[in-house]
């Protein structure tokens, strides 16, 4: 009795220690599947501040940083401390009527008053007048020659026969509410009609469109045969939708003017098309394959924007993996003290900045090249083997920013007007948009206005004479 008793507690354990086994194998095999679902998870998750997706495409908005124990909140408004900041009045010359107010006697007990030596209490009040255009008849006179037999007519002139209904001044309001601020025929003819008393139809605001357009493509042609030669140059792209059809906007952002050419193609031949194979300046950008390809081909020195850097860093913070994110933190912190110098740089002196500035770079890239041998970190590793020194061109490059935010921020316009918009629907619309884009860049990055330019540039076409030029004046 006692050994069959034995045999059946040996089975029994063994049965135990196989069930064991298939559910250590199982919790092994669940938590592979865990740690994957998680990891996709992150990818899925991926948002504005741990990737390179504009902030638009956020599901939800990441949270916002606690507040500092201790520290009050600033209020709305001025700020203690500021300087005021006030309207200059309008100069004499600019004031078409005077009104004067008088005080017969005292408002209070009739006594009679003397007027003081301070000056009268004024308010500046600007007011539309009721139909602020006036419309002009040209007429050309019709002659009959009794020698020839035939019917001659005065000659009109050339820009009044060019402007058509609509003069220069009117076609530049209309090209600026189209293009600046993305308002849509409808909305203009009801401007139109509310405010300037005038009937126009969509078809002749198209019309304007297209004059307005023709106006300023010399403008731009000049801008773009000048981009291959600039010194530095930033770089973006972005999505542009066409009848259903998937274009992309691209950004080129110089030091004195912005071009903006809507392209099918996302690739190199872009660049390539834009700036020749002989650039010979410095091309900031983020690392999208493009810009990689482009400088491997033509050997074209790069900044890669340390801001999407940093996004990319993030992200391994979002990981389960513990050693990836400790590699993730490392690197952030070595990244951090380097903004930390960038932001000092007032403090110190240029040989001080400079050797503060070196430090900190070879403290990122031997972080960021001492990776744990795991798949995100590996791949981020060798991105700082291969192209690590194109992150740190602006220490030796004067007047190069570290980050890619100028472009970014010259992209912001279009995004706008391409959710306003919905894009374009012809090539005619892609040249308009180019064109009009770029002029609006330009003109806010120096300092001019755009309606200005539309109202100079479209005069000079509708009379045959040269457009003003976007250039940039040498300094």
């Amino acid at each position: 009795m006692e050994p069959t008793r034995e045999r059946w507690y040996r089975r029994r354990i063994a049965e135990l220690e196989r069930q064991l086994r298939e559910r250590d194998e199982r919790i092994a095999a669940l938590e592979r599947q865990v740690a994957q679902l998680a990891e996709q998870v992150a990818r899925l998750s991926k948002n504005s501040s741990n990737s390179s997706k504009p902030p638009s495409s956020d599901i939800v908005k990441p949270p916002k940083a606690p507040a500092v124990k201790g520290k009050r909140r600033r209020k709305i408004g001025g700020q203690p401390g500021h300087p005021k900041h006030e309207r200059e009045p309008f100069s004499p010359d600019q004031v078409n009527r005077v009104r004067t107010y008088r005080l017969n006697c005292c408002p209070d007990c009739g006594g009679r008053l003397k007027r003081l030596r301070a000056g009268p209490r004024t308010i500046q009040q600007v007011e539309m007048i009721e139909r602020p255009i006036r419309i002009v008849e040209h007429r050309g006179e019709r002659y009959w020659c009794r020698r020839c037999q035939k019917e001659h007519t005065a000659c009109l002139p050339r820009h009044v026969v060019k402007g058509g209904l609509a003069g220069p001044n009117l076609t530049a309001l209309v090209a600026c509410l189209k293009g600046v601020c993305h308002a849509s025929y409808s909305t203009i003819r009801k401007f139109f009609r509310d405010v300037l008393k005038l009937t126009i139809s969509r078809g002749e605001l198209a019309k304007l469109i297209r004059k307005a357009g023709s106006a300023l493509a010399g403008a731009y042609q000049a801008l773009r045969d000048r981009l291959p030669f600039e010194r530095r140059l930033n770089v973006d792209e972005t999505g542009h939708k066409e009848n259903g059809k998937s274009l992309w906007t691209w950004c080129f952002r110089a030091e004195g003017y912005t071009l903006f050419k809507i392209d099918p193609s996302r690739g190199s031949d872009v660049l390539i098309d834009v700036l020749s194979e002989e650039f010979n300046g410095v091309l900031g950008c983020d690392y999208f394959s493009a810009y990689r390809k482009y400088m491997k081909d033509f050997n074209v020195a790069v900044q890669f924007c340390l801001a999407h850097l940093i996004r990319d860093v993030k992200f391994l913070l979002t990981l389960t993996d513990k050693v990836t994110r400790n590699y993730g933190q490392r690197l952030l912190d070595a990244l951090r003290k380097l903004f930390r110098v960038i932001h000092r740089r007032e403090t110190m002196t240029p040989d001080q900045f400079r050797r503060a500035l070196e430090r900190a770079r070879r403290k990122v890239l031997a972080v960021g090249r001492r990776a744990p041998p795991r798949t995100e970190a590996r791949n981020l590793a060798e991105r700082f083997r291969k192209h690590g020194d194109a992150y740190f061109r602006f220490i030796t490059t004067p007047g190069l920013e570290p980050t890619n935010n100028l472009a970014e921020q010259a992209m912001r316009f279009v995004v706008i007007d391409r959710r306003i918009t919905q894009g374009t629907r012809s090539e005619r619309g892609r040249q308009w948009s180019e064109r009009i884009w770029t002029v609006n860049a330009t003109c806010s990055q120096q300092g001019s206005s755009v309606y200005a330019y539309l109202r100079e540039a479209i005069a000079a076409h509708f009379r045959g004479q040269p457009v003003p030029s976007l250039l940039p004046a040498k300094p």
